[in-house]
C-alpha cells in the first residue's frame, strides 16, 4: 500500500494545493510524492542545488503574492525533504 504524502517531498508545498493533484511519472501515471510543479514526465523540473531551489521558490512565492518573510519561512526546511536529504 503506497503512503500518500501531505507535502511535496521536493518543495514542501501542501499536496492539497497542487491543482494537478501530484506530478507525473514517465508512464504518465500520477506521482503522489512530488507536486506537478516539481515533477513532470518522470523528471524534476528544476536541476540544481537545494540552495538554488530555495531561492527560486522564494522568488516564485514573492511574485505570487506572498510576503518575503512567509516565502523564507516556507522554504527554509527544504533540505530536510526526501529529495534533498542526502545531497
Amino acid at each position: 500500500m503506497s503512503k500518500e504524502n501531505k507535502f511535496c517531498q521536493s518543495c514542501g508545498m501542501p499536496m492539497s494545493k497542487d491543482p494537478q493533484g501530484g506530478g507525473t511519472n514517465a508512464d504518465d501515471s500520477k506521482n503522489l510524492k512530488y507536486c506537478s510543479y516539481c515533477y513532470q514526465n518522470g523528471a524534476f523540473t528544476f536541476d540544481g542545488t537545494v540552495k538554488e531551489f530555495q531561492e527560486f521558490c522564494r522568488q516564485e512565492m514573492i511574485e505570487g503574492g506572498h510576503n518575503r518573510f512567509m516565502a523564507w519561512l516556507f522554504t527554509r526546511g527544504m533540505n530536510r525533504l526526501e529529495r534533498w536529504k542526502n545531497k
